[in-house]
């Protein structure tokens, strides 16, 4: 990997999402007005928006992120842009690289929007400080982004990328903690959901929640978050395609 290669390949893809209003609409506002929405469906049950809103704050980038890169990523491949670019001294790990490095700054902005709007907008109430929670949220999104370049290189439609929702990140959303404590559900269960990020993701915004020091158990799943995001990317560097069959 060569660092000019991979800053060349970021400011490439930044340049192409510029010229797209509506992908960036949707990574800056469609988390924000999904908080919004939730914020007025516990108008009258703060204690329940505090409690499930901390951890939507950490889901909804993913989700966003997640579709967002996976579906700009096959774009790239069915178009023969991808095929071109590994034609040239470009290797995979310089182009996964600058494509975590793009939709990394944007998932940094999408984070700080969203935390921002839910601490001084929407009065969310943690014991924690807000960077914590930005740096949760932030992981999310970077996760979202490493999930959805690894799931393009199975997809060969767009149709096919959405499918990839319910096996990729509806399993996690449920068993999350999000809808019942995870050491409550079935052992089976409990042991999957000890080996999905998003489990962590939301264990690390309860901490925030909860207690005012940084404690060992947050930066143990800001720690997991963070490597299971590169652990894919690399994953996803390994399998990189050059086009869909």
């Amino acid at each position: 990997m060569k660092p000019a290669r991979t800053l060349a390949t970021a400011r490439r893809v930044l340049r192409q999402l510029a010229h797209d209003p509506r992908t960036i609409a949707l990574l800056l506002f469609v988390p924000v007005l999904l908080l919004v929405l939730l914020y007025y469906v516990f108008d009258a049950d703060r204690r329940s928006f505090d409690s499930i809103g901390a951890s939507l704050l950490g889901i909804f980038p993913l989700v966003t992120m997640f579709l967002v890169t996976s579906i700009a990523t096959l774009r790239e491949r069915t178009s023969g842009t991808l095929e071109r670019l590994l034609s040239m001294p470009l290797g995979k790990g310089d182009l996964i690289a600058g494509y975590a490095l793009a939709f990394g700054v944007l998932a940094a902005v999408q984070a700080s929007v969203a935390t921002a709007v839910a601490v001084w907008l929407l009065d969310l109430n943690f014991a924690g400080p807000p960077g914590m929670l930005l740096l949760i949220a932030l992981l999310d999104a970077l996760l979202g982004t490493a999930l959805g370049l690894f799931v393009s290189a199975f997809a060969a439609s767009e149709f096919q990328v959405v499918q990839f929702m319910p096996a990729v990140i509806f399993p996690q959303i449920l068993l999350c903690g999000l809808f019942a404590p995870r050491d409550s559900m079935q052992p089976v269960l409990e042991y999957v959901s000890n080996v999905l990020p998003m489990s962590y993701a939301v264990d690390g915004m309860n901490e925030v929640l909860q207690h005012t020091d940084p404690t060992g158990d947050f930066a143990r799943d800001a720690v997991i978050v963070a490597g299971s995001a590169l652990l894919v990317l690399f994953v996803g560097a390994a399998t990189l395609r050059r086009r869909t069959p």
